[in-house]
C-alpha cells in the first residue's frame, strides 16, 4: 500500500530532506548535500525565490509505513510569463526501485500542478538555475561535482515508464587542466583584447572579487537570457546567492572579462572539487563537517567549473576564449590536474565548441524530462 503525504511541518520537511541519506547509505559515488542548505532552499520564508514568483508543494511516499520516495512540485510564474507557457516543474525526486512508488509521487506532483492551472510538467528542475537540475542518464560510474545530480540508473526507466520524454540534455566533460595554452590561441586572444579594449581580471583575495559580485549576476541575467527555462534573478535573489555562493569562493579560480566601462562582459568561475569532502561531512557542517571542506578549499588538485558565459552583444567575437585561457593558466600555476566542466546544454554549440581545443571525455549526460497534456 502506497500512501502519499503532503509535507506541511518543519519536522516533515526535515524527513523529506533526509530521505536520500537513507536511500544512498553506503553508496560510494553519491554526494550528500548540506542539510542546512536544503532547508534554506525549500523554506518559503527563507528562499527569496518564493517572493519572486514561485510556489511549491512537497510530497513523500510511504510504503509499509516507511518513507519510500519524495518529490517537489514547483511553479515559477515569472518563467511561465517569459516563456509563454503553463509548465510546472518537479525536482528533489528520489524513490526506491518500485514503479508504484514513483508513479504515485509523479501523479501527486501532476495533480497539484493541474489544480494550479498548469498544462504540463518538466524536470528535474529547481526554483532557479542555481538549483540542481537534470537527471543523470549517462555517467553512473563517476562521482559528480557537488552542483551536479547523481541518481540510481533505474530513475530514467521509471520516468519513461510513466510517460515522460526527453526535453533537453546537459553535457559535462572532464579534461586535463594542465594542458598548455597553444601559442596560436594566445596570440589571437591578445588581438581580441586589444581590438575590443577588454581586460582580463584575475584575483588574489576574496575581497577583491566582491566589488564585481552584482555586476557578475547582472551579466548572468543577460548571458543566460535565452537558455532553457532561465528567468532573470531579482535583486533579492542576487543578494541571497552572493551571501551563500561567494562564501566558498576561491579568488584564484575566478575570472572576469571587463570592458572599458568596467562592466563584466564575460565570466568564468571554478571551485576546488568538494565531492569527497561533502561525503565526509555527511550533510552537516558541525561539529566536524566543516573541517574536510575547509581542507579541500585550500589544498586541491582537481577543480569543477561552476558558471561561465558571455553577454549576447559580445558573443561570436572569441570572448569566451579570453577567460578560458586565463583560467587555464591559473590552473597550471596552481598545479591543478583535472577539471570537470559545468553542465552545458547540448544545443548550446557556442559553449560546447570551446572544448574542441582540449583533450576531453564526456563524463555526464543529464536530462530534463517533460510530460504535457496533464
Amino acid at each position: 500500500m502506497i500512501h502519499i503525504q503532503a509535507v506541511n511541518t518543519r519536522k516533515e520537511l526535515k524527513q523529506f530532506i533526509k530521505f536520500p541519506f537513507t536511500l544512498y547509505r553506503g553508496h560510494k559515488l553519491w554526494v550528500p548535500p548540506l542539510i542546512s542548505d536544503e532547508m534554506r532552499t525549500l523554506r518559503s520564508d527563507v528562499n527569496p525565490s518564493f517572493a519572486a514568483g514561485c510556489e511549491a508543494a512537497y510530497f513523500m511516499a510511504r510504503k509499509d509505513g516507511k518513507v519510500a520516495g519524495r518529490i517537489a512540485a514547483i511553479i515559477n510564474h515569472r518563467a511561465n510569463e517569459k516563456w509563454k507557457n503553463k509548465i510546472a516543474r518537479f525536482g528533489w525526486i528520489d524513490f526506491i526501485d518500485n514503479y508504484d512508488v514513483s508513479g504515485a509521487l509523479l501523479n501527486a506532483a501532476e495533480q497539484w500542478s493541474n489544480s494550479k492551472g498548469m498544462t504540463g510538467i518538466q524536470g528535474p528542475m529547481g526554483f532557479t538555475d542555481f538549483d540542481m537540475e537534470g537527471m543523470l542518464v549517462e555517467g553512473f560510474e563517476h562521482m559528480p561535482p557537488i552542483i551536479s545530480p547523481y541518481n540510481y540508473s533505474y530513475y530514467p526507466q521509471h520516468l519513461e515508464k510513466h510517460g515522460y520524454g526527453k526535453e533537453v540534455d546537459w553535457l559535462q566533460y572532464r579534461f586535463n587542466a594542465s594542458q598548455p595554452v597553444p601559442e596560436k590561441v594566445r596570440r589571437i586572444n591578445q588581438i581580441i583584447a586589444q581590438k575590443y579594449n577588454l581586460r582580463t581580471v584575475l584575483f588574489k583575495k576574496k575581497k577583491d572579487v566582491l566589488p564585481y559580485a552584482h555586476k557578475f549576476f547582472e551579466a548572468i541575467n543577460e548571458a543566460w537570457e535565452n537558455l532553457h527555462g532561465f528567468v532573470q534573478f531579482t535583486p533579492e535573489q542576487i543578494d541571497y546567492y552572493i551571501k551563500s555562493f561567494f562564501s566558498l569562493l576561491r579568488p584564484e579560480l575566478a575570472c572576469f572579462i571587463i570592458d572599458d566601462k568596467d562592466n563584466v562582459v564575460g565570466f568564468g568561475l571554478s571551485m576546488p572539487t568538494l565531492s569527497r569532502a561533502f561525503q565526509k561531512a555527511k550533510g552537516k557542517l558541525f561539529p566536524f563537517g566543516f573541517i574536510p571542506i575547509l581542507k579541500s578549499l585550500y589544498r586541491y588538485s582537481d577543480i569543477d567549473l561552476y558558471v561561465n558565459g558571455v553577454l549576447p552583444a559580445w558573443q561570436h567575437r572569441g570572448i569566451h576564449s579570453l577567460y578560458y585561457v586565463a583560467m587555464n593558466e591559473s590552473y597550471i600555476q596552481h598545479h591543478v590536474k583535472t577539471a570537470i566542466s559545468s553542465s552545458q546544454l547540448e544545443t548550446n554549440l557556442n559553449a560546447l565548441g570551446i572544448w574542441d581545443n582540449y583533450e576531453k571525455e564526456l563524463l555526464f549526460r543529464t536530462r530534463c524530462y517533460i510530460k504535457e497534456n496533464l
